[in-house]
């Protein structure tokens, strides 16, 4: 069997990379011992562009920020003859905001994926939560070290029982290497040796265990508080060794320059064993609880030391029964009583080092190496049970249809426009274009419920279009929060309203509101011909299309609407290369409204020449949208050009643009009947449930609002108006099609 074991590896010096050289080391003994042919390479991930001097076993690198290269690895790992792809998960180890780059590799993996879960967060971030659900999805198995984080997985994410093993954290045997040991150094003899490791930092808590020195050498003048590791690199690179300069100015203002001793360096595992055995105690201070692995307090129980340990989760269940000891974080008085306890009292400070010790012993490398084995075995023999399993967790849950975002960002003028997180942004103010789409969504979602909250809303956001009106039927844009008037407009403003106003007349919930909008609609239509924009045409054949709904009879306006179909097609023809069949020289925001607005043309007059350049043109736009099993829109960030095809970004990806693809292949299937679009439809809708480039969900389930879109390395957690109402119109586009 061949596996791709992907993670950090040595001699990148780091915990994650030490554990999983340790493992490989531990599986591949195991397969000698047992007769298992077996064949590992590593995949390393190299940080902030560094480089390592890796051992032959890696094969290959990923730069932890490039993108395309989690891309093009996932086809190497599937062309290498591998059986089985071992994840070595760490939220910091990979790209992007919670290391969400990792995604774009595992979804395109075709092999089965054990994932071994190094942290398992009670209260994760957005970004968390929705990263480790994909993971857990994606994996066949996934190994956890501790009971907890078993409990956390199946309640809080979701995740099925039988996909979850525990298999503890490996440790060194102590009997194969006690004639390897070096000698305890010369300054520690006939000393009494606390020791704490690893990589240093403030969540250490290494204060804790200083402040209780003072009350610990008063009774043992002997004691020796061993303090090694170097500082963790990322908190170097930002500040330094502020903190190592903290507990050095601590040791000297406590006068225990004779009692604690730096060891400013990162060890072998050799030495590392040595200093272990050589210590009587050792001390784990840290300062948050959750922490639901350490490798560093597996690796002090099994050299027998006496743990003392504040209550994190992996310290709780490791150092239960016997094991060890526990204080209360941060309490260096009770710490100094533990120690002080022991210390007078020897016996009982061995029998904590022997149960520490014969506990090791089931926890061993080779044991977790053989344990690992097991489970790969059974994870290639059930690889169609996993995959089902997989289907099942990778299917989106639609959640109901919920206005609390839209509710949030109303008040008594209208919709404010902008929002920081999923707080209202007052300095931001209104526009017209948001109180528009928001009589869509208003008009719509009473007409399928008859709630009196719709009403409610719809009169805000109707109240704020009359009053942008002007004389002349054209409108203000934006208003500031104080009420000041702003004099930008444009094409786009002005057609949305025109959009949201035919609807309303076809659709209004009560009388007074037909009334309202039939008046300034009418009022408005002159400033149809100074329309000069093709999303200005296209907003506007919308809402001509639904007054037409309401009045078929009435030719004016079904006149005005072939003249707006006809300039939008006059765009189209004079746009047109060959490769490129749009209405403008970019593509750019929006784009689905504009073959959609043909496809409702060709509905009410039958024009062939509308269907033909609405398809032509939506060919095109697929070609780019559609280059993956999911929609992928043109970012903001870059837009595609007719000069440049190639030279263009996924990022920002905005949600009115997917919500304009859900649109346009409703218009389609009902100009058409083909329901081929239905399933189109349907992709473009789980744009916003993570079926997109960065394979993370839009929609907030705690705030029940849509963020403002995909960037590259995270998505944007502001939460506007705008992809608010993207949202909540596509999800009604979509109802009869989900439910």
């Amino acid at each position: 069997m061949k596996i791709i074991c992907l993670g950090n590896y040595p001699p990148r010096q780091c915990g994650i990379a030490t554990f999983t050289g340790n493992l490989i080391n531990a599986i591949l003994n195991a397969a000698d011992i047992h007769a298992y042919n077996v064949e590992i390479e590593v995949i390393a991930m190299n940080d902030n562009g560094s480089s390592y001097n890796y051992p032959p076993i890696v094969g290959h690198v990923i730069n932890d920020r490039v993108m395309n290269e989690y891309i093009m690895m996932a086809e190497t790992i599937n062309n290498s003859g591998a059986e089985l792809c071992l994840l070595q998960h760490e939220f910091g180890i990979f790209g992007g905001e919670s290391g969400v780059l990792l995604l774009g590799l595992l979804r395109r993996l075709k092999i089965p994926v054990v994932s071994t879960f190094h942290t398992v967060l009670k209260t994760p971030t957005f970004h968390q939560f929705e990263i480790m659900k994909k993971i857990a999805a994606y994996s066949s198995r996934i190994v956890v070290m501790n009971n907890l984080a078993i409990g956390f997985l199946t309640e809080l994410y979701h995740v099925s029982r039988e996909k979850i093993v525990r298999i503890e954290h490996g440790v060194p045997d102590y009997e194969i290497y006690k004639d390897q040991l070096l000698p305890k150094p010369t300054n520690w003899e006939n000393r009494t040796i606390m020791l704490t490791f690893g990589l240093i930092g403030r969540s250490k808590g290494i204060e804790t265990a200083i402040k209780a020195l003072p009350a610990i050498v008063s009774k043992h003048p002997d004691v020796l508080y061993v303090i090694l590791g170097k500082t963790h690199p990322s908190i170097v690179k930002n500040v330094g060794e502020e903190y190592r300069d903290f507990l050095h100015e601590l040791v000297k203002s406590l006068n225990l320059e004779d009692n604690v001793v730096f060891i400013n360096e990162y060890v072998s595992e050799l030495e590392l064993m040595s200093y272990l055995k050589a210590a009587d105690l050792y001390i784990t201070p840290y300062q948050n609880k959750a922490q639901i692995t350490s490798g560093t307090l597996s690796y002090a129980v099994s050299s027998g030391c006496a743990v003392i340990s504040t209550p994190y989760w992996h310290a709780e269940e490791l150092l239960a029964e016997g094991r060890g000891c526990l204080f209360d974080f941060g309490n260096y008085k009770q710490l100094a009583q533990i120690v002080n306890q022991l210390l007078d009292n020897l016996d009982l400070m061995h029998q904590l080092q022997q149960k520490a010790y014969d506990y090791g012993k089931t926890i061993a490398w080779p044991k977790i190496g053989k344990a690992y084995l097991d489970l790969f075995d059974v994870t290639v023999s059930n690889r169609n049970q996993s995959e089902s399993i997989q289907i099942k967790e990778l299917t989106i849950n639609y959640p109901d249809f919920d206005i609390a975002h839209l509710k949030r960002l109303t008040d008594d003028t209208g919709l404010l426009q902008h929002a920081r997180t999923n707080v209202p942004n007052y300095k931001a103010g209104y526009s017209l274009d948001d109180n528009a789409r928001a009589i869509l969504v208003c008009t719509t979602a009473y007409y399928q419920s008859n709630d009196q909250v719709y009403l409610d809303l719809l009169n805000k956001y109707m109240a704020y279009v009359a009053y942008m009106q002007q004389v002349d039927g054209y409108f203000k844009n934006f208003m500031t929060y104080e009420g000041a008037l702003l004099d930008c407009t444009s094409d786009d403003a002005y057609g949305r309203t025109i959009w949201a106003l035919g609807y309303l007349i076809r659709f209004a919930p009560i009388e007074p509101y037909f009334h309202l909008a039939l008046e300034l609609f009418e009022h408005a239509l002159p400033q149809l011909n100074n329309l000069t924009y093709a999303r200005g045409y296209a907003n506007c054949i919308l809402g001509l299309y639904h007054y037409i709904k309401r009045f078929p009879d009435q030719e004016k306006y079904l006149k005005l609407l072939q003249v707006l179909s006809d300039q939008l097609c006059e765009k189209f023809n004079d746009h047109k290369r060959e490769n490129w069949n749009w209405f403008e020289t970019s593509l750019t925001y929006d784009n689905g409204l504009l073959p959609a607005a043909l496809y409702k043309a060709y509905e009410i007059s039958g024009n062939d020449t509308y269907l033909q350049v609405a398809d032509e043109s939506r060919l095109f736009l697929e070609s780019k949208c559609f280059k993956e099993d999911w929609l992928s829109l043109i970012g903001n960030r870059k837009w595609l050009h007719l000069d440049r095809i190639y030279d263009y970004e996924l990022f920002a990806q905005q949600p009115i643009d997917a919500m304009a693809m859900v649109i346009l292949y409703k218009s389609a299937w009902e100009a058409t009947g083909n329901k081929e679009y239905i399933n189109k439809l349907l992709i473009s809708f789980d744009w916003f449930f993570g079926k997109n480039d960065l394979d993370i969900s839009l929609f907030d389930l705690e705030s029940k609002g849509c963020n403002d879109g995909i960037e590259e390395f995270n998505i944007n957690r502001n939460q506007g108006a705008e992809s608010n109402l993207a949202y909540l119109i596509s999800w009604l586009v979509a109802k009869p099609f989900i439910l």
